[in-house]
């Protein structure tokens, strides 16, 4: 049986990818630039190591261009706030969080975001206290998705066999997270991750609405 349930949390608790991508593509617009989502999609569940949006902008307007990156982030973070105003979680996770403490199967979250965002919105919907740890790019020294640490240290904080937890994602770079750290891996891709090829995902979901806990149960049974 599945011992505990790993949630990551940017698009896949709440939708902040499409806000996040929102403000950036407004940005470079701003610029005269366009950001297609395809390359956009590059760093959705890790960090701008693959690809730096601010450095990408740079390279485009110019190296003639003076960038007040103070003043645009402000607003950019800004623009991303109000877009998340009123949002609530997608579609089923509460719903999945109330059967894991039903059944016992204690939770944890793994982003590669830091605390204060990822901490704060917990705590605004209401879901703090449906897990039992929350692990951020602090908890393992910078190290973010694909890298398998996120969901090692949560594993570790929750006294489970990697090979025990059910990771829940929405991205190519979470999915291989959980790969690397030999969990199964439930895709359930967001606006911004739907046209991606999640091949090796151990299922893949339109929404957390279409699975329950007891059917998590006969699936972990089934692959042995």
């Amino acid at each position: 049986m599945p011992r505990a349930l790993i949630f990551d949390f940017d698009g896949l608790i709440l939708d902040t990818e499409t806000a996040v991508y929102e403000g950036w593509r407004e940005l470079y617009a701003e610029h005269g630039q366009p950001l297609p989502l395809e390359t956009w999609a590059q760093c959705v569940g890790s960090d701008f190591g693959v690809y730096d949006p601010a450095a990408a902008l740079e390279k485009l307007v110019g190296t003639g261009a003076l960038l007040d990156w103070p003043a645009l982030t402000s607003r950019r973070r800004q623009r991303v706030s109000e877009i998340l105003v009123g949002k609530d979680t997608l579609p089923g996770v509460r719903q999945l969080l109330r059967e894991a403490g039903d059944h016992n199967i204690p939770c944890a979250v793994a982003s590669s975001s830091p605390h204060e965002w990822v901490d704060r919105w917990l705590k605004q919907l209401g879901l703090w206290d449906y897990f039992f740890n929350v692990t951020c790019l602090e908890d393992t020294g910078g190290k973010v998705k694909p890298d398998p640490s996120l969901f090692l240290h949560a594993a570790s904080k929750l006294e489970v066999d990697p090979a025990q937890a059910v990771v829940f994602e929405d991205s190519l770079n979470g999915l291989r997270a959980a790969t690397a750290a030999g969990m199964r891996c439930v895709v359930v891709p967001c606006a911004i991750t739907s046209h991606l090829d999640f091949q090796g995902a151990w299922r893949q979901l339109r929404s957390l609405e279409e699975v329950t806990v007891p059917e998590l149960f006969q699936l972990f049974r089934a692959s042995h």
